[in-house]
């Protein structure tokens, strides 16, 4: 598919939206490689976000998400995106334009312990936990139970340790944590699958909303809670935990917060492997590189 600048997307959004006459158009960045992404502002003023596929899976995730979106009219107490058109492209997928929504992205590093921010998005993010699954089925999204999706990261560990690329410690460190069976008696529930700084909108120290809902799934909680523990410190995860099992009707499972870090290792791996699905080569050094550091950081530590 090909790449669109900002012109050509606000084009499509000029078609897709009755009354949308653009009067600028800049790149939005996303941190999905695979899409297309302008910030369009019309002539009363307003902001739009017109976003387009550049593959085939990126279409995939943009029509779930559309369908998803639907579904989750009421459920929130946070904004998500409300689409207001799309447009359909020749090579196949459809561009989706909504309005800007209002917060700025959160940084995690300015997260402090205790209330403000740092307990809302613990309570955001059981928020999205606490979700009926019917929203997921409703929109025709993946429904995986405990065995299912530990037996999914056995798969994605294999299929990384098939490039050769991944060091041995890393791997026999995974491996001995799929294979705790007892870690893995989690229940599924509604996670948003792509949650990271730019996709959660922060004003006046509460979540104002929620973007990126393209890999939205029923699945292990731990998913939601990789980033926050991969990127912030300890006192900081614990503030967001407890606000996190507050929100919870049943208290999280023992193991949560352990397969919450193997997640986030195991994101490495995930970037490796579309470098080499991909055949992109500085793709693939990156992830490589990535690895080795993530080897030295965890050097005798236990998962």
């Amino acid at each position: 598919m090909p790449d669109r600048s900002p012109f050509a997307l606000a084009a499509l959004a000029c078609a897709a939206v009755r009354g949308l006459e653009p009067v600028t158009a800049t790149t939005y960045p996303q941190p999905d490689h695979d899409l297309d992404a302008a910030l369009i502002t019309d002539d009363l003023g307003r902001g739009w976000l017109v976003r387009a596929p550049r593959s085939p899976a990126a279409a995939a995730r943009l029509d779930q998400e559309s369908r998803l979106l639907a579904e989750l009219t009421g459920w929130l107490p946070f904004a998500v995106p409300a689409i207001s058109g799309s447009a359909e492209l020749p090579e196949g997928g459809a561009a989706l334009i909504h309005r800007v929504m209002s917060g700025t992205p959160l940084v995690v590093t300015d997260l402090s312990p205790g209330p403000g921010p740092t307990a809302a998005l613990g309570r955001a993010v059981a928020t999205v936990h606490e979700l009926p699954e019917q929203v997921i089925e409703n929109a025709g999204l993946p429904v995986y139970g405990a065995q299912d999706y530990r037996e999914r990261r056995l798969a994605e560990v294999d299929r990384a340790a098939a490039t050769g690329k991944v060091p041995t410690p890393l791997l026999e460190r995974w491996e001995k944590a799929l294979e705790e069976a007892g870690a893995w008696r989690f229940v599924p529930c509604v996670v948003h699958g792509d949650l990271a700084e730019e996709n959660v909108l922060v004003d006046d120290g509460e979540v104002a909303g929620l973007l990126g809902w393209g890999e939205a799934r029923v699945a292990d909680p731990a998913d939601d809670l990789a980033w926050l523990a991969a990127a912030c410190r300890e006192d900081v995860l614990d503030s967001v935990f407890e606000a996190y099992a507050l929100g919870r009707r049943e208290p999280p499972d023992p193991h949560l917060l352990r397969r919450a870090r193997l997640s986030g290792e195991l994101a490495f791996t995930r970037w490796l492997l579309h470098g080499v699905a991909s055949d992109d080569a500085a793709i693939v050094d990156d992830a490589v590189g990535m690895l080795t550091e993530l080897e030295r950081t965890l050097e005798d530590s236990p998962w």
